[in-house]
């Protein structure tokens, strides 16, 4: 099974898929694109690089026993994708609290309450396929403990049901 775990800058993927118990290898692939090199471009303005998805995709290969962390990795192919919420003041709080750049920091704040990530998802991969965990409230074993179940077959798809349009 090949399993996303996706979601805006800040909602606690990396955090969460450190802490997973599973038998499936654990890709953190903002690491992986940074460390061998799989992008295209770098966007100075955003201090960040561009991902080159089908470098990416020809990289992880066949392989079918990975989960893949990544805000990024919705766009992969994969069997589930589990989207992280969190709300957008938290997701600003903590990305400015790890040194983001404030305007980054609202960007992404924005993007969480306008859902974009989650749309991508849905729109990849249909609602039968996407999973949504909003990690607000949630500490990362918390948050890891969900993961799980959807990685079990224990959890029942569920994209739609976080909202933060009260943010805008």
């Amino acid at each position: 099974m090949r399993v996303a775990v996706t979601g805006t800058p800040g909602t606690g993927k990396t955090t969460a898929t450190k802490r997973l118990d599973t038998d499936l290898d654990v890709v953190h692939l903002n690491e992986v694109v940074r460390e061998e090199g799989l992008y295209d471009e770098v966007d100075e303005e955003r201090d960040s690089v561009i991902a080159d998805i089908e470098t990416v995709e020809e990289r992880l290969g066949d392989r079918d026993d990975l989960v893949v962390d990544s805000h990024l990795a919705h766009h992969l192919d994969v069997d589930r994708v589990v989207v992280l919420r969190c709300h957008p003041e938290a997701v600003e709080r903590r990305l400015r609290e790890r040194g983001e750049s404030a305007a980054k920091a609202a960007e992404n704040a924005e993007s969480e309450a306008l859902d974009v990530i989650l749309t991508e998802a849905v729109e990849g991969h249909g609602t039968d396929g996407v999973y949504e965990i909003d990690t607000t409230d949630r500490d990362p074993d918390e948050a890891a403990a969900e993961i799980e179940a959807v990685l079990a077959g224990e959890r029942e798809p569920s994209a739609g049901t976080v909202s933060f349009i009260d943010y805008l």
